[in-house]
């Protein structure tokens, strides 16, 4: 009888590298499945917070934006099907893609007066200061 060294983590890495072709496959979930949340990039300017929203492959008819309490909520739902209508059918194909973005606003903007665009896959989203924010810096003087 030969020993052999027995390593208790080779068991979870055998079980892995034995699930991997199942669920790595591109059919295993279609070309069309994403399980993804737009990239968003936030700035601010003196007068305005400046928000970017990555999402390629849409329309600006696609957004839903809206403000409740406070909470600025960028959405969109799209479900697209097709089918074949040939003899013999045996595939039917759709896609279906959704994200919902919720961000907090302060107090200091004017959240009726939001811009947004849509161009080049980009959602960009303008949302101004009210005055009373935007004021000169002030220099104090260390005693």
């Amino acid at each position: 009888m030969k020993l052999t060294k027995w390593n208790p983590t080779n068991l979870f890495s055998d079980f892995d590298s034995f699930l991997d072709p199942f669920f790595s496959r591109k059919d295993f979930l279609g070309d069309e499945m994403q399980f993804n949340v737009p990239a968003v990039n936030v700035s601010e300017t003196d007068n305005a917070f400046e928000l970017e929203m990555a999402v390629p492959g849409k329309s600006k008819d696609d957004f839903e934006i809206t403000i409740e309490n406070n909470v600025l909520t960028i959405s969109s739902e799209i479900e697209d099907s097709s089918e074949t209508a040939e003899k013999n059918f045996t595939r039917k194909e759709y896609s279906y893609s959704s994200f919902k973005r919720s961000f907090s606003l302060p107090e200091n903007v004017k959240s009726d007066k939001i811009d947004a665009k849509y161009q080049d896959g980009v959602l960009k989203l303008s949302i101004p200061k009210t005055a009373a924010t935007v004021k000169d810096a002030k220099k104090i003087k260390v005693a």
